[in-house]
């Protein structure tokens, strides 16, 4: 047991440094403002221990407030170094959607037209959603035919259309997570579950898109529906 614990350590380092040099590659100021969040944070601890007489303790708790700030603020700059690195991929939201926490089943591109525009299919606990990557002009027409298609096999469950994108109206790649999140809760577990299965039936009338999909892009888990 104690070998695969040390097994994993080094496997752990290595991917702390390869996602430090992502946030360096996106952001060069990123490693620094992470190491000036914690020192920062480390320097207002002990100074409220030398102002109340309780500096050993408020060492002790400094360096546990440091690394937990610290490691806040790396996961935020990790985040948002790869959403910047798939921005403008093809299936980028297809990543950022197979990310999300919580009981969701997401389906890529179920629809794609010539121009490589993309419809996604989700099912939680707000009932279906479509959401689209491409010009808003183009996927709108993609978004109904499918809306349409869909609500004969889940008569009855609320089915939302969101766009993806950075255009007028579109939801940016950054905050698709939490604007699902943000969604009613419409529907129950068994619901969705039962939801999922009438969907698995669903033919899928589309070829998949030209190009590589992002594949293995493991987006930061964003947090559970409450």
């Amino acid at each position: 047991m104690a070998k695969s614990e040390d097994s994993e350590k080094p496997g752990r380092i290595k991917q702390l440094r390869m996602i430090a040099q992502i946030i360096k590659q996106a952001n060069p100021k990123g490693m620094p403002i992470v190491f000036l969040s914690a020192v920062g944070t480390l320097a207002v601890v002990v100074v409220i221990g030398l102002v109340t007489g309780y500096l050993w303790y408020s060492v002790f708790i400094g360096v546990l407030a440091a690394l937990t700030v610290g490691l806040v603020v790396f996961g935020q700059l990790a985040q948002r170094a790869q959403y910047s690195i798939l921005h403008g991929q093809t299936g980028a939201a297809a990543a950022v959607l197979q990310g999300m926490r919580g009981n969701w089943q997401v389906t890529p591109a179920i629809a794609v037209n010539r121009d490589q525009d993309l419809v996604h299919l989700v099912v939680g606990y707000p009932g279906v959603v479509l959401v689209s990557e491409g010009p808003g002009n183009r996927v709108a027409k993609m978004l109904k035919a499918e809306k349409q298609r869909i609500s004969r096999v889940v008569l009855g469950v609320e089915i939302y259309d969101v766009q993806c994108g950075d255009g007028e109206g579109q939801v940016p790649l950054g905050k698709l997570q939490r604007h699902l999140m943000k969604l009613p809760r419409n529907l129950k577990k068994p619901s969705v579950n039962e939801v999922k299965d009438r969907l698995r039936s669903l033919p899928r009338n589309m070829p998949m898109p030209k190009g590589p999909m992002p594949k293995g892009a493991r987006m930061p888990r964003g947090p559970k529906m409450r």
